[in-house]
């Protein structure tokens, strides 16, 4: 499985921007998926994680409310709408894949993933 991961870009705080992970492979439809973020001295922290229907997503705290996490199965491509964001927003954001999971369950550690992107840099900006 490959993941390209785009949409990344410099913003003012308040802003919107739309991150977007193609992935590559057969099976897209049986992968659970998570975006993921790191900060600059920071250790990689979730994000947001969606089933692999769209049936059931998950967010951590900081973003409940700002930012939606969904997919499009047809296009194996995965969004994340930010939205009011903020400076503490600015990091390198990862889309990761757990690869053959009809579970249904959220998933909210990396180590429960399988594949990782490349990242993306959002700059938010006061």
């Amino acid at each position: 499985v490959q993941l390209q991961a785009s949409g990344g870009g410099l913003v003012q705080a308040g802003g919107s921007l739309r991150l977007s992970c193609a992935a590559s492979g057969r099976t897209f439809i049986a992968y659970a998926m998570g975006w993921f973020r790191q900060a600059p001295g920071k250790e990689r922290e979730f994000v947001a994680t969606i089933t692999w229907n769209g049936g059931r997503t998950h967010y951590a705290d900081s973003v409940k409310g700002r930012f939606t996490i969904s997919r499009d199965n047809a296009k194996k491509t995965m969004y994340l709408q930010m939205n009011s964001l903020k400076p503490e927003d600015t990091a390198v954001y990862y889309c990761a894949v757990r690869s053959g999971d009809w579970s249904g369950l959220v998933y909210t550690e990396s180590r429960e993933y399988d594949y990782w992107g490349q990242g993306t840099l959002v700059t938010v900006s006061s």
